[in-house]
């Protein structure tokens, strides 16, 4: 998203955030209903460009989705989506995308208020690296002949009672209606916006040989000064990787062992 609809995301993030703050707004249902007004502007591209039609007046096309909504889901997402269409958007997809950004917000919400999101994070990068090493699983879950209901199927028989149930979700909207994603840029995405949650960044730790408590403590702490954020460890485990460790922080990747990287940090933040 560039411009105007990163504009209009933010807003709309901040009305989910206030909503969400509410003891008596349930995030999963909201989730749920942002998933299925996504779903339907999703289908209906004639409506979706109605919505973000710049000529017409915000609140005409307020009125428009309120009409529409009305007595399909709870006041409390209608009004949400109200207030999204009277914001400008450079595109008509920009719409949908958000749409579906809040609702894995309101999930991962949820899990944070359940106290899970840790889980969820966590969980998320292990399903997204073995989904990456089973060609066979990632087949079954990106067949475009395969229906809905069977992937959905195949991920309750793999997920069901094993993970949260906010990854279960998560990992199911994904699977069932990747609008485009690829499974793995989905899974990334939904990573970052559970971290994103906890205002912590995330480094995918990938190493020779597990790391120690300690070591893991040393080098969640120094990322964290070299980045000034929290920092959230995705720790995998990989014989090949060069030197010992390999980090990737978004789109930075550090490689050199534990000892180089936290002696570099050190002069870093000495300098």
């Amino acid at each position: 998203m560039n411009g105007a609809s990163r504009e209009a995301l933010a807003a709309a993030r901040e009305r989910l955030d206030a909503l969400t703050d509410s003891t008596s707004v349930d995030a999963t249902s909201l989730a749920d209903e942002l998933a299925a007004v996504t779903a339907l502007l999703d289908r209906e591209v004639s409506l979706r460009r109605v919505l973000t039609d710049p000529a017409q007046a915000g609140e005409a096309k307020a009125e428009l989705a309120g009409r529409i909504l009305g007595g399909q889901v709870s006041g409390t997402t209608a009004d949400l989506v109200s207030g999204m269409v009277r914001s400008r958007w450079s595109q008509s997809r920009d719409l949908v995308d958000a749409l579906e950004e809040l609702a894995d917000l309101a999930d991962l919400t949820a899990a944070q208020k359940s106290g899970t999101l840790d889980d969820v994070e966590d969980e998320l990068f292990r399903f997204g690296r073995i989904v990456s090493s089973n060609t066979e699983l990632r087949a079954a879950l990106t067949n475009r002949a395969a229906g809905a209901s069977a992937k959905g199927e195949l991920l309750r028989s793999l997920l069901g009672g094993r993970a949260k149930a906010t990854t279960e979700r998560l990992v199911t909207r994904l699977v069932t209606a990747p609008r485009g994603r690829s499974l793995e840029a989905g899974l990334e995405s939904l990573s970052k916006l559970a971290a994103e949650r906890r205002d912590r960044m995330v480094a995918v730790v990938t190493s020779a040989v597990p790391l120690s408590d300690t070591q893991k403590q040393r080098l969640g702490a120094a990322l964290a000064k070299l980045y000034g954020r929290p920092m959230h460890l995705n720790l995998d485990v990989d014989p090949e990787v060069l030197g010992g460790i390999r980090v990737q922080v978004g789109d930075e990747i550090i490689n050199g062992s534990i000892a180089d990287r936290l002696e570099d940090a050190s002069r870093r933040l000495a300098s």
